[in-house]
């Protein structure tokens, strides 16, 4: 018997979820509900990046914040190719085998925030466990790239963890981003089944690294809820965090992308997240993010300013 491949056809996005049972999709609460894109600034963003081949993980993750990002020329610009190396169950980035690196990515990506004029810019990748490296040089020759175009520009990394690939971390750590962020995503007990690539006290290691390399540097990482988690373990991980020394934390509901992903356990009422961030500020992070859609990159612009002062007021504090 002759088996016709129609090659033709698209490869599944997630051929590792492929075969697994369909979960339930729960119905969004009104509080977590957004409107779909349709403004000039949302348009013209995406110009920008279409036409330069640029990849977002604003777009690759499905974020829920694309509209109101975009309108205000907010992009965060996903490097070392579109495809991932892992297969966590929470993200809609696609997975497989990637392409080799492009050499000219840095160079657009620099003209594209010169372009849009970006007083401060997010840099994020996929994981490239197949990179010798993990894609460490690539992400500092990004952020040269950039400071040679726009000196004034703040640059925000969210780096992979970098995990058996020894100096890599050092290497990025020494290009000395204006912020350093890597999210640990879930409390320990989930990362088996959320993140099964990574490892909790790995990643927590990465970013008190930072510290000790630069301790100018701000680090910051964030937490998905509403997998299963408890309000304890969420509480706990906050001290682990602040035992490595991260300044700014970032807690925002887990949205399942299809059916195939992680299900939602619940969704975490605007009530629970007000909560968590006053605990947070409790517990001596400089600045704290916990709302329903908070995300990693989200007001980034923002947040650094409010970071900068935070800290400014705190050594003005210690000095008296």
């Amino acid at each position: 018997m002759t088996v016709l491949i129609d090659k033709s056809a698209p490869k599944p996005r997630h051929p590792e979820k492929a075969h697994r049972p369909d979960t339930e999709v729960k119905r969004k609460p009104s509080w977590i509900r957004v409107k779909a894109p349709t403004s000039k600034g949302y348009a013209e963003t995406r110009k920008i990046v279409h036409d330069k081949g640029l990849v977002t993980v604003c777009e690759e993750a499905a974020c829920p914040n694309i509209g109101e990002c975009w309108e205000k020329s907010h992009a965060t610009f996903m490097i070392l190719g579109d495809t991932c190396t892992r297969a966590c169950a929470f993200c809609n980035v696609k997975t497989g085998m990637p392409q080799p690196l492009d050499a000219e990515e840095p160079a657009k990506i620099a003209t594209a925030v010169k372009e849009m004029g970006l007083a401060h810019v997010v840099i994020t990748s996929v994981d490239r466990d197949d990179l010798s490296d993990g894609g460490a040089q690539h992400f500092v020759d990004v952020i040269q790239a950039i400071r040679a175009e726009s000196p004034k520009t703040t640059i925000e990394i969210l780096t992979p963890d970098f995990l058996r690939k020894d100096g890599a971390a050092e290497t990025v750590i020494a290009a000395k981003p204006d912020v350093f962020n890597h999210n640990l995503e879930t409390v320990p007990r989930l990362y088996l089944k959320i993140r099964p690539g990574a490892r909790y006290y790995h990643s927590l290691r990465l970013l008190e690294k930072v510290k000790e390399q630069d301790p100018n540097q701000f680090t910051k990482s964030g937490l998905m809820v509403g997998l299963g988690e408890t309000k304890e373990e969420v509480m706990q991980v906050m001290d682990d965090m602040r035992s490595a020394g991260i300044d700014f934390l970032t807690i925002g509901q887990y949205l399942q992308p299809t059916r195939k992903h992680a299900a939602i356990d619940r969704f975490v009422t605007p009530e629970e997240f007000k909560a968590y961030e006053t605990i947070a500020r409790a517990k001596g992070f400089l600045l704290v993010s916990s709302t329903p859609l908070t995300r990693s990159s989200y007001h980034a612009d923002e947040d650094f300013a409010k970071l900068s002062a935070a800290r400014q007021k705190r050594n003005a504090r210690n000095r008296t």
